[in-house]
């Protein structure tokens, strides 16, 4: 695997694959991989294709009192582990790189992005749709790859695609998860030891609530009950709601696609979880 900081080296390579007839994927991400991140891997190396995945930890979809400056760093370890798992190419551009002084553009995907994280974090999905767009500029791939984790992030990078007519094919790939049901994530490693055992009540709340509302039970009643029981278990929620799974828009009918979401903190860690509803 290569590790390239240079756009005019990255753009060079991906120009020799298309030479040779081969499609290529990218994985964005912010670094600090694990076993969630080598799912896209393996995901996007179907049918041969050449894989990207790039590290960046954007500062624009960071708030002002977020984790940017202890954000966790570790591009040796997470390039011995794309190589495991047959990544071609790891683009790691500097912040020079990707803004430049002078950068005075930012994309805002409103409605999709205005409500859930959307309201807890103000401007982060501004952050992530910009530095996507930016990526997509940069590789220009055929398919980029997205876990179903951050679900808001994937429908709003759904929206942005369709908005701009960018060619890229979108790929949610489902959570991936510890044995005992906690969804992986690289800010998990934030959590002590008795946080981290108090933190699959958030799995754990969320699927009594999706079988409840699957059942027909009140939803309202429902989501109170998965909110208390994160609470009883030392979160702090952020939200807890039930929207419609292609819009994300609040009160969705029975008969469409449905998915719950949930944001809480455990102590200083920002935990989020989504499950659809059958």
């Amino acid at each position: 695997m290569r590790t390239v900081r240079d756009l005019e080296e990255l753009r060079e390579i991906i120009a020799g694959w298309r030479a040779e007839g081969a499609r290529v994927a990218l994985v964005p991400t912010m670094g600090a991989l694990h076993a969630g991140h080598m799912a896209l891997i393996e995901t996007a190396r179907r049918g041969g294709t050449k894989v990207v995945a790039s590290i960046f930890v954007n500062p624009r979809q960071f708030g002002p009192n977020e984790d940017l400056s202890r954000y966790p760093r570790r591009e040796a370890a997470d390039a011995r582990l794309l190589t495991e798992h047959g990544c071609d190419l790891l683009w790691a551009p500097g912040v020079e790189t990707m803004y430049p002084d002078g950068f005075a553009t930012s994309i805002a995907v409103s409605g999709i992005s205005d409500g859930l994280d959307g309201a807890a974090r103000p401007g982060h999905f501004d952050g992530v749709a910009t530095v996507v767009a930016k990526l997509f500029n940069q590789v220009r791939p055929d398919v980029a790859c997205f876990g179903e984790k951050d679900f808001q992030q994937l429908a709003v990078i759904r929206r942005l695609v369709i908005d701009l007519d960018i060619g890229v094919e979108i790929v949610g790939v489902p959570t991936q998860r510890d044995d005992d049901g906690l969804a992986l994530s690289s800010r998990n490693i934030y959590l002590d030891d008795g946080e981290r055992v108090r933190a699959v009540a958030l799995p754990r709340a969320l699927g009594i609530a999706a079988r409840a509302i699957g059942r027909g039970e009140d939803v309202g009643a429902a989501l109170a009950d998965a909110e208390a029981t994160l609470t009883t278990a030392g979160f702090a929620v952020d939200y807890v709601e039930l929207v419609d799974a292609e819009s994300l828009a609040p009160n969705p009918a029975a008969d469409r696609p449905r998915r719950l979401l949930a944001a809480a903190r455990m102590g200083t860690t920002r935990l989020i979880d989504n499950i659809p509803v059958e």
